[in-house]
């Protein structure tokens, strides 16, 4: 119903076609002659059409039929037969044009004007597109008569007994009146057919690819099967390749077999119940015939009589496929009901192009079967492509659920970061709340408590007092500013440590000398280490105010074996390195801290001064180390 309003120009042009069509077969110049002279000759030895001939001097009687005419068998082996008409009203020496609509016979066609041979047809012998392509000949005026009467045109039919040969009324006139109706004729019975036909097997071909990818889905092999078992029954008629009853005829006959047998295979795919007596039925059929009509073995004459005996044969397989297909799928697969209605509606076609070809309804009638291979095709691509959308929404409906699931397990994961965050941040708040409280009783906590003692003991004067709470104060500062972010700077690090440390080197009247230089970033510096680090070098400037009675230190960096250098290095007196490593508290941690951090420490002393050099890793290695008192110096990276 809304093909019209969604399709304007086509409207117009169907308006356009109804228009012309009157006029044009209003016209007076184009003829329809349903009556006509015939002529049989006598029986003899065939020849070729003369290049004149006179219709005065052909041996036996004219008689006068009506068109259109079923052609009486002969006993001739080759039996010629004349049809004569006249152009009646056409000027003398003008241009005409002869068409037929169908002529049904073996032999070769020969028309003349004026005698004159001027058109041939059939030459070689009969084609298989004999009977669909209706016959036009171009009658130009000749130059001089032939004896016979002017406007007098003559059809000349060779022909074989018991082939339903026939004619059909005969239009005679001008060229242009009359070859819209040849043009029309051409396209519905032989053009548009073999243009639709060819989509066919081309969709034929993709399901065939389509089934190598997806070796499960039958019913894409059987679409090929039916696809070009139909291209092969029908595509000698639309082929000029001479008729003969070798291996043509055999593909035809048998291929109508192939496709039933692929037909019903395609409905039980859609109606999923087997029907195995069936099925074995038109196997055994389908291999007993095409090996009993094989050329090769002349086991049967293709004569007239065998063609009706395997009709009746197809048509009993063809019932027996659209009964039982219906039958099983009546209420369980609607593709399945739809198939077996078209197939019968190819039966019920072939039966009217049965009745066609022997002459048994109007001769004048076009083949339909093209049109049901048209049919046919269109019913199993809309299958195939309801299969195909069935399939995508099972595609999308799968994505969907994907999604949705997907969604709900990132809510899950978002969920369960979120508490892992939150216990995380838990332990590293309790790891830092541990290891500050760790470090406050080591260090601060450790000196007031022997500053205490000292005090109720009346050991300790008030100077000693105030260095005591002046170093408290240091480490509690230092343990600040390891909780800075420091971006993985050793530089900010050291300038923190300068800042705290000073004006306590200033008031003990050690000069300081900075000789610091730009060093690599070191990636691994968190708060732990940082710490680790300052409380190594605040044990050595606390050595050198305490023991050393140095007047100058010097701090340095370099960059040395795949890490950085920062060296201490004082002019006071020096120590026993060995005796006062092994013994010392403060060496002691000095080491533990070192190798918390993964480095590494050394001491040079002399008489002329004492040297420290820690080196620092660029990259740390997961390392750890344990204080002699139980503390755990694990590094921890950024």
């Amino acid at each position: 119903m809304a093909l019209f309003p969604r399709n304007p120009l086509l409207l117009l042009l169907v308006f356009l076609l109804l228009r012309a069509v009157p006029a044009w077969a209003a016209d007076p110049s184009a003829q329809r002659h349903t009556t006509i002279d015939m002529l049989d000759l006598p029986c003899g030895a065939p020849a070729p059409p003369p290049a004149r001939v006179d219709s005065a001097g052909l041996p036996g009687q004219w008689k006068t039929v009506a068109l259109p005419l079923v052609l009486p068998d002969s006993a001739c082996p080759s039996q010629v037969s004349w049809f004569r008409l006249r152009a009646a009203g056409a000027p003398a020496g003008a241009a005409l044009a002869l068409y037929v609509p169908r002529v049904k016979a073996d032999g070769r066609y020969a028309v003349y004007r004026d005698g004159w041979l001027l058109h041939q047809a059939a030459v070689q012998g009969p084609v298989w597109n004999s009977n669909r392509v209706p016959l036009w000949a171009g009658l130009p005026a000749p130059a001089a008569t032939a004896g016979a009467p002017a406007g007098e045109i003559l059809l000349r039919l060779e022909r074989t007994p018991r082939r339903f040969d026939s004619i059909t009324s005969i239009w005679l006139g001008d060229e242009r009146a009359l070859r819209w109706r040849y043009q029309a004729r051409l396209m519905l019975q032989t053009e548009l057919p073999a243009m639709c036909g060819a989509a066919f097997p081309a969709v034929g071909l993709l399901a065939l690819l389509i089934w190598f990818k997806r070796r499960t889905e039958w019913r894409f092999l059987i679409y090929f099967c039916i696809a070009a078992t139909t291209f092969l029954r029908g595509v000698l008629f639309f082929l000029g390749h001479p008729l003969d009853n070798d291996i043509p005829t055999w593909l035809r006959m048998n291929s109508m077999y192939w496709m039933i047998l692929a037909s019903h295979f395609f409905i039980l795919e859609l109606h999923e119940r087997p029907q195995r007596w069936l099925t074995r039925c038109l196997t055994g059929m389908t291999v007993l015939t095409a090996i009993a009509t094989l050329p090769a073995l002349g086991l049967v004459d293709h004569t007239a009589a065998t063609p009706a005996v395997l009709s009746i044969t197809l048509l009993l397989a063809g019932g027996a496929v659209i009964v039982a297909g219906l039958a099983a799928s009546w209420r369980r697969s609607g593709s399945g009901l739809l198939v077996a209605a078209c197939f019968g509606a190819g039966i019920l076609v072939a039966l009217s192009d049965g009745f066609l070809q022997s002459n048994q309804i109007d001769m004048e009638g076009v083949y339909l079967g093209p049109y049901s291979n048209i049919l046919c095709f269109l019913t199993f691509s809309y299958i195939m492509l309801r299969r195909y959308r069935s399939a995508v929404g099972e595609v999308e409906r799968s994505k969907e659920t994907l999604l949705q699931r997907l969604a709900q397990r990132e809510a899950e994961l978002a969920d369960s970061f979120e508490r892992l965050l939150r216990v995380e941040e838990q332990a590293t708040l309790s790891r830092e709340r541990q290891r500050m409280m760790q470090d406050m009783h080591d260090g601060v906590g450790s000196s007031l408590r022997s500053a205490l003692w000292a005090v109720e003991k009346g050991n300790l004067e008030e100077a000693a007092v105030a260095e005591v709470l002046k170093e408290c104060i240091d480490d509690l500062k230092l343990a600040i500013d390891s909780m800075e972010p420091v971006e993985a700077d050793l530089l900010l690090l050291l300038a923190a440590l300068r800042y705290r440390l000073g004006n306590r080197l200033e008031n003990s009247g050690i000069a300081l000398v900075w000789g610091v230089t730009d060093v690599p970033a070191l990636d691994w510096l968190s708060p732990v280490n940082a710490l680790h680090i300052l409380r190594i070098l605040q044990e050595a400037f606390a050595n050198i105010i305490k023991h050393a009675n140095a007047t100058q230190v010097r701090v340095g960096t370099g960059v040395e074996r795949d890490g950085v250098t920062v060296s201490i290095e004082d002019n006071g007196k020096g120590f026993a390195v060995d005796g006062t490593a092994q013994g010392g508290k403060g060496l002691s941690n000095q080491k533990f801290r070192t190798t918390a951090i993964g480095g590494d420490i050394q001491w040079t002393s002399g008489a002329g001064g004492t040297c420290l050099k820690l080196w620092l890793p660029l990259t740390q290695a997961r390392t750890g180390a344990r204080h002699p008192s139980g503390e755990a110096f694990a590094p921890s990276r950024p």
